[in-house]
């Protein structure tokens, strides 16, 4: 069995799918871009836009009934990867203790010119 969920607390969706789908006690997320929830905006700043991608995974996680803590993978992509330190350094900030496994990779172009894109795999909490 597989569900869809949506999260009232993130963003829209920038195209035909869902914020996430629970399968098997797993939660699949879609990528989640910077995007101000209430307008849609990007903020300036790759920094910005990690704080904000990173809130966003969290909204959609807490609809899907997990947490930041439950992440067992995430994937980051990255406009340019020269901002890779600092990204991590915000990314640090969100996952405490274990850390999930992570792979992180520059991106030729991410939707509506976003500077980060974030997508995670956790477990039911």
């Amino acid at each position: 069995m597989k569900k869809a969920i949506n999260a009232p607390k993130a963003p829209a969706a920038v195209g035909p799918y869902v914020h996430a789908v629970e399968a098997n006690g797993l939660i699949f997320t879609s990528g989640q871009l910077g995007l101000i929830p209430e307008t849609g905006d990007l903020p300036e700043g790759v920094e910005a836009q990690a704080h904000q991608s990173l809130k966003n995974l969290a909204a959609v996680l807490e609809a899907a009934g997990s947490s930041m803590g439950h992440v067992v993978k995430t994937n980051v992509y990255l406009d340019d990867i020269n901002d890779f330190a600092k990204v991590n350094e915000i990314y640090a900030q969100y996952f405490n203790g274990e850390v999930p496994a992570r792979s992180c990779v520059q991106a030729a172009k991410l939707p509506k010119g976003g500077l980060v894109e974030i997508e995670a795999i956790a477990v039911k909490a």
